[in-house]
This record gives C-alpha cells, structure tokens and sequence, in this order.
C-alpha cells in the first residue's frame, strides 16, 4: 500500500515539473514573440530574449532549438516564435521525446 502512494506521489510531481517546464517554454516564447514584434527591433532579438529566458530559467538544453519566422499573424505581418524541447523524463533528463510551443504577434506598426 505505501508503496502505490509513493508512486502516486511521484508520478504527481513529475507531471508537475513536465506542467512547469512546458509553461516556462510558452512564457518564453510569447515574450520572444512580443520583443521581435515592436516597430524598432530585429527578430533576432526576440529570438536571443526567448533563449535567454530559457536557459536562465531550466537549462541550456532546453534552449538549444529556438526559431523565428515572419508570418501573417491574424491577417496582419507577424512574428513567429517556436522552441522545441527535450520533455523532462526523469526530473529535468530526457530520454526520449520532444515538447512544441509557438508564440506569435503582430508586427507593430509605426504611428
């Protein structure tokens, strides 16, 4: 009986950090997104924010596959963000699989 709760319990806080992991990737694209959109800036820069943020926030591995691309974006010109991940199988270790987020914004417009 113990046994199946610690098993629970550890399932549990594994989904958590896979939960985590795949909300700190959005974040971070969303903010790529959002800087690679403004009127005066490259989106380069929103690319090097999105690796920045992921890598400060869950390793360098994490960070390694980061694009960007332009895009129409609700009819309007776009930015696109997109970070493929490992997914953490065994705490932040992967063996295996991989994890998608997209962010996109529309291009700022000057006056």
């Amino acid at each position: 009986m113990s046994g199946l709760l610690v098993a629970l319990v550890l399932g549990l806080i594994h989904a958590s950090l896979v939960i985590h992991v795949r909300h700190v990737l959005q974040a971070s694209a969303w903010e790529g997104a959002r800087l690679a959109s403004y009127y005066d800036t490259a989106p380069s820069e929103g690319a090097a924010l999105a690796t920045a943020l992921v890598s400060d926030a869950i390793g360098q591995t994490y960070s390694q596959d980061i694009r960007i691309r332009e895009q129409l974006v609700g009819g309007q010109p776009g930015v696109v963000v997109t970070i493929v991940a490992p997914v953490p199988t065994v705490g932040l270790w992967s063996i295996g699989g991989e994890m998608r987020v997209d962010a996109a914004a529309a291009v700022e417009r000057p006056g």
